[in-house]
């Protein structure tokens, strides 16, 4: 098992490589974090890149902007990947964004911890966002529609 500075190093180098070139396959950048010296299998860069973030978007992998890093509910740069919302009960409320980026947004959403949600669970353009009560729903509904503008 890696320590967590060698975790810390290949996230490292991931977001180096993202931005400095156009890594359309986990493969290629398996391969590529292996060329520097890097321990990397498939499985752990793609927890990488979902704990980091990373959208798939036009056949590549993306880096969020520094501020969607940050657990501060600051969403603006999500917005144009959110299409819809809609409830599916009185406590399972369903957001629908554009192939590919469900995983980012519900990470963005899971970092804000905000009280209503009890948690999310994402696909690759839907996710699931539980609540404890149809109060909770509510008050959710009116955060998302005020950030995403749906």
């Amino acid at each position: 098992m890696l320590s967590d500075a060698h975790q810390l190093q290949r996230r490292g180098a991931i977001v180096r490589l993202l931005r400095d070139g156009l890594v359309r396959k986990q493969a290629d950048l398996v391969r590529l974090l292996k060329k520097e010296g890097h321990g990397a299998t498939q499985s752990s860069i793609s927890r990488d890149l979902r704990d980091l973030g990373v959208l798939k978007a036009t056949g590549r992998y993306v880096l969020p902007p520094d501020e969607l890093t940050r657990a501060n509910g600051d969403f603006g740069a999500l917005t144009q990947f959110v299409r819809q919302l809609r409830r599916a009960g009185p406590s399972l409320t369903v957001l629908r964004t554009t192939i590919g980026a469900a995983q980012s947004v519900a990470v963005a959403i899971d970092k804000a911890e905000w009280p209503e949600v009890a948690g999310t669970l994402s696909g690759d353009d839907t996710i699931f966002i539980a609540t404890a009560s149809a109060r909770a729903q509510e008050e959710l509904i009116g955060r998302l529609r005020a950030l995403f503008r749906v």
